[in-house]
């Protein structure tokens, strides 16, 4: 089969396009044809190897060489012990744990899989399972978004922004929606009430106050985030410098015993058993996926690049014939 393989951190020229062996499904294993692999930020983070924390496979090389975690596809084999799921089902999976998305072909237990909702292309089931679980979680499962509170979303204009406008909004939260100035238009056509161009104001000096607060690109003080919160606010980040998270880790829950704010970690419960909400919000066609480029298995360094230098708007998604 051919898979996108790398050996070592750095940049996309790392990545090569090969034949590697098809791997045999064992025990409970299944075999599934990729048909659709969605980008996230930690492969482009995995293929680099910074934050630091992206090289817990692999201090000095990566331990999987072959990057991609969100997929969909058609069963095309099992392992002798596997009963959930039969040749020719089509399924939908987050491999974060396992990686090998990049490739004709992955092999994963079956516990991690699901079916996918007849509604939904192979496309949009591979664009939601890691963007659409931290905007849940971050959204409603741990912010606890209600009906007129002022939400702002930091790094509004990617995957896991795209779902997080939409669902504040459901919620009847006031929107603001954070990033580069090429994706204001974008996040307004999604609801945004308010949108900021990062690279031209910073939204934690402009005097505004906001009830929660969902950053997928932290890099600032805990003391900055505590002067965006408005009074019994909330700073869930689940994105950013090492150094930051470990900042917000420590400090946050020092000063969240001394102030009514909350400044968190967001502790994303991945996988799509957790995603049955959003499924189901998407099938109603209550929210939508937005596409913004796609490609091919022997493109995916053109791809990856474009979603790491920050360009992307919405998902990213490779198709594999």
């Amino acid at each position: 089969m051919k898979a996108v393989v790398y050996t070592r951190y750095g940049t996309t020229d790392e990545l090569r396009l090969t034949e590697v062996p098809t791997p045999v499904p064992q025990g409970s294993e299944v075999l599934v044809k990729v048909r659709s692999v969605s980008l996230n930020l930690s492969d482009w983070e995995g293929l680099r190897g910074t934050p630091l924390y992206s090289r817990f496979g692999g201090l000095r090389r990566p331990r999987r060489h072959v990057l991609g975690s969100d997929i969909a596809g058609q069963v095309v084999a099992t392992g002798p012990d596997a009963t959930l799921f039969q040749p020719g089902d089509d399924v939908y999976a987050d491999i974060l744990t396992y990686l090998g998305g990049f490739a004709e072909y992955v092999c994963v237990p079956q516990r991690v899989l699901a079916r996918m909702p007849e509604a939904m292309t192979y496309e949009q089931a591979a664009a939601l399972p890691q963007a659409g679980a931290i905007a849940l979680q971050g959204i409603v499962v741990k912010g606890q978004v209600r009906a007129g509170q002022r939400v702002l979303i930091n790094g509004a204009g990617g995957g896991s922004g795209m779902y997080a406008i939409q669902l504040a909004k459901l919620h009847g939260a006031e929107v603001t929606g954070v990033d580069n100035g090429e994706k204001q238009e974008s996040m307004r056509a999604l609801g945004a009430d308010h949108t900021i161009d990062y690279t031209r104001e910073d939204f934690t000096r402009n005097g505004r106050t906001y009830d929660l607060i969902l950053d997928m690109a932290a890099y600032r003080s805990v003391r900055a985030y505590h002067r965006s919160l408005a009074p019994g606010g909330r700073y869930f980040c689940v994105g950013g410098s090492a150094g930051t998270l470990l900042r917000v880790l420590v400090g946050g829950a020092v000063t969240g015993r001394l102030a009514d704010k909350k400044v968190r970690v967001l502790a994303v419960r991945l996988g799509v058993a957790h995603l049955q909400p959003i499924v189901e919000l998407c099938g109603q066609g209550k929210i939508v996926t937005v596409i913004d480029r796609r490609y091919g298995l022997d493109e995916v360094p053109q791809a990856l690049r474009y979603l790491g230098e920050g360009h992307a708007k919405g998902k990213v998604v490779v198709n594999i014939d």
